[in-house]
């Protein structure tokens, strides 16, 4: 492979000689991650990936995620080992080992920057446009696969980039094997499957039989780290598998026909960009524009190809208009060409590059703090009533151990503490878990089943707008069908109707005030 051109591509210092770059974002984003760490374990996945990851069991979500709770699974079986750590508990373990990773996926994002912009300056800026995302930060203390995702996409494209520009072709391979695992990990990084097939022959590489068999092998490597895993627990239906997976698909298909992909789901995905990277969406036609006039088709600009790629194709994903963070998957790739243009605009503006530098630093700070401010205030009541799942076993410990559980939005404590192995409850649960029209069917065979069946009233696990309204308005009706013995303030046993001991009224049509309930 003698007969290609080499890019131009300076010798820069060692990581460990650049510390003086790399190591103030890296430290901000741990301080950041500790001061909004999130007061149980995260987002409803995070549940999820806690209760899998002491099960020792591939999620049935898409590709199973299996290096993210496998790797969890390790880290609890050897805390439960030497350190006695119940499985209540394991939540602990899983969310702060994100935190630890996330001032390591800052220095993989610095890495790469600085292999695409060969300037530290401007590594430091494309370190800090990702760190100080807001979504970046609220996820960097949650137990939730975002930050270990980007941690290795960006150890993968760094270490892939370096092989191309020096033609090392173990590195090549051993990005793409580290780019498969970070999409074992979340899925989005899947589209970086075409700067794997692009990406050599930008870097300069001459189009031949031997290139274009590295690039066959690289996506072989990429898949089959990406899809080993979860291909093997499919094919082979290890403890069932292949069900739960069915039961998952099903469950998409019900929640993408209550929330259908159309072109109008551009709307909340270009706000959510926004919301992640102001300053690279606005800077990015610029930035793209410069970057061609002065270098043409660049590795910085091939790689935020792929990048702005992977975000655009998330339109595809019906939920991308409840979760921003999704946005978080390009930017990798992006940050480094705005980078780049925001120091040589600052630099010709003032003519020194240590004082370009702490300007665009500034900036960006200012801007992403008021972003960040402004999307946290929002926010803020949906972190905080993360604490409303963790204390929500107190209210199980009043019920029997098997017992049949209504609660709206905290059916997800109900799984989760099951899954603790705090009881054996079921749930009755919401979105693709609620039975619809056959609420009062379902009820009655668990009570002909000899169930204890409880609803737990409390309006702030009920919506009365949105898609939910409908659940709540079925919720309400079961007053008109069932007797109720009164549990607590806000729970109630359903009874038959026939049943003259269950004299309790809880009133839910006065509750929750919804007009035409009935």
């Amino acid at each position: 492979m003698t007969d290609r051109p080499k890019i131009d591509a300076p010798a820069m210092p060692a990581l460990a000689a650049a510390w003086r770059w790399w190591l103030p974002p890296a430290l901000l984003t741990l301080s950041l991650a500790l001061i909004f760490i999130d007061p149980f374990a995260g987002d409803w996945d995070a549940l999820d990936y806690t209760v899998l990851a002491v099960k020792g069991r591939p999620s049935s979500m898409l590709f199973g995620r299996l290096l993210f709770i496998f790797t969890n699974h390790a880290l609890w079986r050897a805390a439960h080992a030497l350190c006695g750590l119940q499985p209540e508990h394991a939540y602990l373990l899983f969310k702060y080992a994100v935190v630890a990773q996330s001032p390591l996926a800052t220095i993989a994002c610095w890495a790469l920057a600085r292999e695409l912009t060969r300037d530290v300056r401007a590594a430091t800026l494309g370190a800090l446009l990702v760190a100080l995302s807001p979504f970046y930060v609220l996820y960097s203390g949650q137990a939730m696969t975002e930050i270990p995702s980007l941690m290795w996409l960006g150890a993968g494209l760094t270490v892939h980039l370096r092989g191309l520009l020096q033609q090392r072709i173990r590195l090549v391979l051993a990005g793409a094997a580290l780019l498969g695992l970070s999409m074992n990990i979340r899925e989005g990084a899947m589209f970086y499957g075409t700067w794997l097939v692009l990406g050599p022959f930008i870097c300069g590489w001459q189009t031949g039989r031997r290139a274009v068999t590295i690039v066959l092998l690289s996506g072989i490597i990429f898949l089959v780290c990406a899809l080993g895993g979860w291909a093997y627990w499919f094919l082979m239906n290890v403890g069932g598998y292949r069900h739960e997976w069915y039961g998952w698909l099903y469950s998409l298909q019900v929640e993408s026909a209550r929330h259908p992909v159309s072109f109008w789901n551009l709307g909340p995905l270009m706000l959510y960009f926004f919301i992640a990277a102001p300053l690279v969406l606005v800077a990015l036609p610029v930035a793209a524009y410069r970057e061609w006039a002065e270098r043409g088709l660049s590795p910085a600009l091939g790689l935020a190809a792929a990048g702005f790629l992977a975000n655009i194709m998330m339109v595809f994903q019906y939920s991308v208009t409840v979760n921003g963070r999704y946005l978080l998957t390009g930017l990798p790739a992006l940050a480094p060409l705005a980078a780049r243009y925001f120091m040589g605009a600052e630099t010709r503006r003032t003519g020194s590059k240590d004082r370009a530098f702490v300007v665009a630093a500034l900036s960006i700070t200012l801007v992403m703090v008021m972003i960040g401010g402004m999307l946290y205030a929002v926010v803020r009541p949906t972190i905080e009533s993360h604490s409303d799942t963790k204390e929500y076993r107190e209210r199980l410990a009043l019920l029997p151990r098997d017992a049949v559980v209504m609660a709206g939005k905290e059916t997800v404590a109900v799984t989760f503490w099951r899954g603790m192995g705090l009881g054996e409850w079921e749930a009755i649960g919401t979105g693709a878990g609620w039975p619809g029209d056959k609420l009062v069917d379902v009820i009655e065979h668990h009570l002909r089943q000899g169930r204890r069946v409880f609803l737990d009233a409390d309006p702030r696990w009920w919506s009365t707008h949105g898609w939910q309204l409908e659940e709540t308005r079925a919720m309400i009706n079961l007053e008109s069908r069932f007797r109720f013995r009164r549990v607590s303030e806000t729970i109630y046993e359903i009874r038959p109707p026939d049943d003259r001991t269950a004299l309790d009224a809880p009133d839910l049509s006065a509750k929750f005030n919804v007009k035409d309930s009935k």
